[in-house]
């Protein structure tokens, strides 16, 4: 009678599980709807995401799609609601609240030359055509003026595949350091006329990859009244570049809070003609890893890794710049140069006060990095004198409705001999 009882139960057990599997299976997202678009158009959205309806219900297939939604810069917060109309017939509706888009950027800052003041004015609309496509362009002036314009449409062909392309000119007015112990540099007038197109696709919810190319003039013209440093008055070299750039993005955002991970890899190789050996075919990659952790209900731990490298390891032109507004806070304007680098950033960011779309968030970090420069050894990278640590504290002011309106303001107190201290102040959050 036991063992009869035991097989009955067993049986039953086996017919409830498969009829509940039975009714996951067949449950149907027969509807979906949208709501809350004022800008964004609804039919890019209804291509975007990967849950349609007559689709199966899947719950995880739901959440990625409310993220991915999330990541979009004309997006402010999205969320769902599944509403059973029968057991087997799901209405889905997404809950839309969209970021202005439009945003003007302001930086100001001290002249390389120690004397003007720089500054670069741009705007941008992330949400052209409501398909979250991007243009924008910027005027800056360093001792010399400068612009660049930009269309990047990730979407621009399916929900995975995208174009973009952009024109800068860039003159700038950089100190050229010809060893370790050139601490003021050669100063140079710096033009780089670039013009680049590239094809971007995304593989899936997590991994996204870009491949172009990019045709440039780069010309060098040494200043008035320089140290006799050895280095050539004027430089010229053209170059052509093959660029590729490899992402990984697994964050999790709400508003201004952050969690997850996320590694981005950026490879570059040019063939220039031009500049002697100053200028050489060179390869050049950039790799960074972040890392994001929400802590309590107000905390957010930040932290930014970056790798930097080229192969060209004589030329004093070097490309990895030690500068406030790139890495280290507080340190100055392109104060080195490298040929490799390490760079590490962590900061803890706390909301003081939150009403409505307004935050007042505080910032304490600590930035540190160290720099191989050009003609040394990578035992350069772990040599005391070539590691700089600044940490500091900040403030940010946040409009949560507008895409990446962050208003940033940093103390960077330098700690080695000789290191400067100072404040820097930029339009979003620092990475």
């Amino acid at each position: 009678m036991y063992f009869k009882v035991k097989k009955t139960i067993l049986l039953l057990l086996i017919i409830a599980y498969h009829t509940h599997s039975y009714a996951q299976e067949t449950a149907t997202i027969t509807k979906i709807e949208i709501e809350g678009l004022k800008r964004t158009k609804e039919s890019f959205l209804r291509r975007l995401i990967k849950v349609k309806e007559g689709s199966p219900y899947d719950s995880l297939k739901i959440a990625t799609d409310v993220e991915r939604l999330n990541r979009l810069a004309g997006i402010a917060k999205a969320t769902s609601l599944i509403t059973k109309n029968t057991t087997t017939n799901y209405t889905l509706k997404y809950t839309i609240v969209e970021n202005f888009t439009i945003i003007p950027g302001l930086r100001i800052s001290q002249a390389n030359n120690d004397e003007d003041i720089a500054f670069r004015i741009s705007a941008f609309e992330f949400n052209l055509l409501g398909r979250n496509q991007i243009i924008g362009g910027f005027y800056s002036r360093d001792v010399f003026d400068s612009y660049g314009i930009f269309w990047e449409a990730p979407f621009l062909f399916s929900n995975k595949f995208g174009f973009g392309v952009n024109y800068q000119d860039n003159v700038t007015f950089e100190p050229i350091f010809v060893n370790d112990d050139d601490e003021e540099g050669t100063d140079y007038r710096f033009q780089n006329k670039t013009f680049q197109a590239f094809l971007s696709y995304e593989f899936n919810f997590h991994n996204r990859a870009e491949f172009g190319f990019l045709i440039g003039d780069q010309e060098y013209q040494i200043q008035d009244n320089q140290p006799n440093s050895g280095l050539p008055n004027d430089l010229e070299a053209t170059n052509f570049s093959i660029t590729a750039e490899y992402e990984f993005n697994d964050l999790d955002i709400d508003y201004q809070y952050i969690s997850g991970f996320r590694n981005q890899t950026n490879f570059q190789y040019a063939f220039n003609s031009g500049g002697g050996n100053f200028i050489e075919d060179a390869f050049v990659g950039t790799n960074d890893t972040e890392y994001f952790l929400k802590i309590g209900k107000r905390g957010n731990l930040a932290n930014r890794l970056r790798l930097s490298y080229t192969s060209n390891e004589d030329s004093p032109f070097a490309p990895f710049a030690l500068d406030n507004q790139i890495n280290i806070r507080g340190i100055g304007n392109t104060v080195d140069r490298g040929i490799a680098s390490v760079v590490i950033n962590t900061e803890y960011r706390h909301t003081l006060y939150e009403k409505d779309w307004f935050v007042i968030q505080s910032n304490t970090f600590i930035d540190a990095g160290t720099w191989r420069t050009p003609g040394n050894d990578f035992d350069q990278l772990v040599e005391g004198n070539a590691i700089r640590f600044n940490p500091g504290v900040g403030i940010r002011f946040i409009h949560k409705r507008i895409f990446n309106a962050v208003i940033r303001l940093d103390y960077g107190f330098g700690t080695a001999n000789n290191s400067d201290s100072g404040f820097v102040f930029g339009i979003g959050q620092f990475f």
